[in-house]
C-alpha cells in the first residue's frame, strides 16, 4: 500500500506523504522534517526545469522514471550524497528530495560520521549532511525503500503540522512553493535563494 500511495501521487502530494516519515539505515533511524518536490521532463505531467530529469532520461536519473518508492542518490558538487524518493507512475519522472532530518536512533554512529558537528539538531540538517549521517552512497541508488530486507528503508508517518515555501538554491522555477517542512523542528535547514534565480515578473 505504501508504494501504491507514492505511485498515485504527483511530486507535491508525494512530498507531503514523505514528510514526517522515518528513514532507517542500519542502526540509524531519522525522522524526515524537510523535503522538496521535483517534477520531471518538459513534456511530462509535472514539467520542472529545476529537476535532473527535465531534459529527459539519462543513466544518472533513470531511477526517477522507474517505479515509485525507490531511492535516487546523486552526488552534489562531487562531495555530498543526496537522496530522493521516486514517485508517480512508471515512465513519468518525479521525486521528493530529502532535505533534513532529526536523528532518533543510532546517535553514536551518526556522531562518528559527523565528528565536527556539536549540535545533534545539525547532524542531518541539509541534504548533503543527511546523506553523511545515514552513510548512504551511490551503491544504494535504486534500492526499493519499502522492502523488508532493503539496506535503506522508509516507514511512512504523518507530519502533522507543516508549512511550505520556495525551494532552496535552485535557479529555475525558484518561486514554486515546493519545499515543505515541520516548523517546530530545529533540524530544518536555512532558506537560501540562489543568486541564479530569476525574478518572477508581476
Amino acid at each position: 500500500m505504501t508504494t501504491e500511495r507514492l505511485a498515485g501521487a504527483g511530486p507535491v502530494d508525494a512530498a507531503k506523504i514523505v514528510l514526517g516519515s522515518r528513514l532507517i539505515v542500519g542502526d540509524v533511524r531519522i525522522r524526515i522534517v524537510e523535503v522538496e518536490a521535483y517534477g520531471g521532463e518538459r513534456d511530462g505531467p509535472w514539467p520542472d526545469p529545476a529537476s535532473h530529469s527535465y531534459r529527459g532520461r539519462t543513466p544518472r536519473n533513470e531511477v526517477m522514471f522507474g517505479p515509485a518508492g525507490h531511492l535516487y542518490v546523486y552526488r552534489s558538487y562531487g562531495v555530498h550524497y543526496c537522496m530522493n524518493i521516486s514517485c508517480g507512475p512508471v515512465g513519468n519522472a518525479g521525486g521528493v528530495l530529502l532535505r533534513a532530518g532529526e536523528v532518533l536512533d543510532g546517535g553514536a554512529t551518526v556522531q562518528s560520521r559527523r565528528p565536527n558537528v556539536a549540535r545533534r539538531a545539525d547532524w542531518a540538517r541539509g541534504p548533503g549532511n543527511l546523506g553523511s549521517a545515514t552513510g548512504v552512497t551511490l551503491a544504494e541508488n535504486g534500492v526499493a525503500l519499502f522492502g523488508a530486507d532493503s539496506p535503506v528503508r522508509c516507514e511512512l508517518a504523518a507530519a502533522g503540522n507543516w508549512v511550505s515555501g520556495p525551494r532552496v538554491g535552485v535557479g529555475a522555477a525558484a518561486d514554486r512553493p515546493w519545499r515543505f517542512w515541520i516548523p517546530e523542528s530545529e533540524a530544518v535547514s536555512t532558506y537560501r535563494r540562489s543568486p541564479r534565480a530569476r525574478v518572477v515578473e508581476s
